[in-house]
């Protein structure tokens, strides 16, 4: 994501994944659930870490925005999502969810492909695993720098009882775009790259009974070379579990950064007027989504 500020323009990108559907995301989103969905980034990937009744699951969610670790990644707009899961008896685990995106959020980019495979386990109350995640934005490219938005990240996880912590590591050189080139021209130095920023991310899912559950979510990402471009988000949810494998979701996120860094953020894109798309993707942002199960 390339945005403009008063100092300089800088190709920044922030997803993986937290979306709020409550089976299956990525990217991070999130795959988790609520059990919402955290994956990828909060995305909405109905983890294999849920146990499901078959070997084969698949999921698809109509939700009123696509929001990952507090980014608002449709720009405001609903979003179409779903994914497909494999769980072997032994723990290992793999799965694909895609989600729709805005092309004023994503230079160029409509789509946001996650791929992923891992292993669970338990041991009492104790939930561990990890797992791989690559995600792919077919198309997408900050022109002004030549850089493509893909990227890769490795997820350890452990739970006990109410509470799931996750840290997203990135594997790949850049992070959803952050790298030397993205700096500009004058600020190059040749090096820099983003392997081993990190999300932390924190969630406590409650059983309300009665089908209901509430989610707390809190989540802190550093980017590693671009401390300037750190941000932290939170969310609450409450969802609704219904027969047929239906489920539906009503929440509040929001994200800040130290500086607002990303208060008028663009990719430079430019609307029939000749004016530039300019919003504050951070902002808080009420969500609404309906997914089923199958």
């Amino acid at each position: 994501m390339k945005f403009h500020t008063t100092a300089s323009v800088l190709g920044l990108c922030a997803t993986a994944l937290w979306g709020i559907a409550p089976p299956v995301l990525a990217q991070s989103a999130d795959p988790d659930p609520v059990q919402i969905a955290a994956g990828p980034q909060a995305g909405a990937s109905v983890a294999p870490e849920e146990s499901a009744a078959s070997a084969l699951s698949a999921n698809v969610t109509l939700t009123s925005q696509y929001v990952s670790r507090g980014w608002r990644q449709t720009w405001g707009k609903p979003a179409l999502q779903g994914g497909f899961d494999y769980a072997h008896p032994s723990g290992f685990f793999a799965g694909t969810w895609m989600s729709s995106v805005s092309n004023r959020f994503i230079e160029n980019g409509t789509v946001e492909w996650d791929l992923y495979a891992g292993y669970a386990g338990t041991a009492g109350d104790i939930g561990y695993g990890v797992t791989a995640y690559y995600y792919v934005y077919p198309g997408a490219k900050m022109a002004f720098a030549d850089v493509r938005y893909d990227y890769g990240e490795i997820v350890p996880s452990i739970s006990y009882k109410f509470l799931t912590v996750k840290y997203w590591l990135t594997y790949t050189r850049d992070y959803f775009g952050f790298n030397d080139e993205t700096l500009g021209t004058t600020a190059r130095t040749g090096d820099r790259h983003s392997r081993g920023s990190g999300y932390l991310d924190i969630n406590a899912n409650f059983d309300l009974g009665a089908g209901y559950g509430l989610l707390l979510h809190y989540g802190h990402q550093r980017v590693r070379g671009f401390s300037f471009a750190n941000w932290r988000d939170a969310k609450v949810a409450v969802n609704k579990s219904f027969d047929g494998g239906w489920t539906v979701s009503l929440g509040y996120t929001k994200a800040w950064d130290k500086d607002d860094l990303f208060e008028n953020y663009t990719t430079g894109a430019v609307d029939s007027s000749g004016r530039m798309h300019v919003s504050n993707p951070l902002k808080g942002t009420v969500l609404f989504s309906v997914t089923r199960t199958f």
